[in-house]
């Protein structure tokens, strides 16, 4: 048995019943979950009221809609994010008919009367195609989420650089910069952004680029530019450096700095 059988619904729609009662019996004794249509109304019905048909066997000519139109309709319903993949039975392998199934969408067809085998194997090579798209379809779904994010991450850089343009220099002290008295703020670091500021403090505690990214729910490329962002601004050559600056202890490493 196919052991992605049991992963899709397979709707099955044919005007003649016992083509239908064949086909889902054969079907549904391979591990599929079978629901069969005697007509293309009815089939329209059960795939919008079903999101878990996958698969679509259905017979080219049939009154109401043809196969054609029918897959066609199913397509409006599936929209973008619904995959399926259509195949068409016919009694009558008109050219010009299979060229135009194809060309609307069907992945295969055969002719009746149909070899049930070699319709199983059609059917698993478009479930087969039918889970690497799914693969492709989350793939892609990931990639926009992290580009988005990325792009949330940009924005935010880009403001906190307008927030440091916009601020007046600031003038150094008369008598050399005081020494920080408990938490308050060296003057090394006054004229950074918030953001910058976060990081900037984060890295005077020792933390990674990772441990910064997950504690300011940022990417480690962003917290990678605010860092070089620090260091630029404050005349830092590296993050040890600065990690020092805002040390206790790194008084006189202040001072070297502001005096730049």
């Amino acid at each position: 048995m196919n052991e992605l059988a049991t992963q899709v619904k397979v709707l099955i729609v044919d005007d003649q019943p016992l083509i239908v009662e064949e086909l889902g019996e054969f079907l549904t004794n391979h591990g599929y979950i079978c629901i069969c249509c005697q007509s293309s109304r009815d089939a329209i019905d059960q795939f919008r009221d079903d999101p878990d048909i996958s698969l679509v066997l259905c017979d080219l000519h049939m009154p109401d809609y043809d196969g054609i139109e029918l897959v066609r309709a199913l397509k409006l319903i599936a929209g973008k994010d619904r995959l399926f993949e259509a195949i068409m039975l016919t009694g009558r392998a008109d050219k010009q008919d299979v060229i135009k199934a194809l060309r609307e969408g069907f992945a295969d067809y055969y002719q009746k009367p149909v070899d049930l085998n070699e319709l199983l194997e059609g059917l698993q090579r478009q479930e087969l195609s039918l889970h690497e798209q799914q693969k492709s379809l989350q793939q892609l779904g990931h990639l926009n989420q992290k580009l988005q994010y990325l792009a949330e991450s940009i924005d935010h850089l880009y403001q906190d650089l307008d927030k440091v343009r916009q601020r007046p220099p600031l003038a150094p002290p008369a008598d050399g910069p005081d020494e920080p008295e408990g938490d308050e703020m060296p003057a090394i670091i006054q004229h950074l952004s918030p953001r910058q500021l976060d990081v900037a403090r984060l890295v005077g505690k020792g933390q990674t680029n990772y441990q910064i990214a997950c504690e300011l729910g940022i990417t480690e490329n962003t917290v990678k530019l605010y860092v070089s962002q620090v260091l630029r601004l404050t005349h830092m050559h590296n993050r040890t450096q600065l990690a020092l600056a805002l040390s206790p202890s790194g008084s006189g490493l202040r001072q070297r700095a502001t005096a730049h």
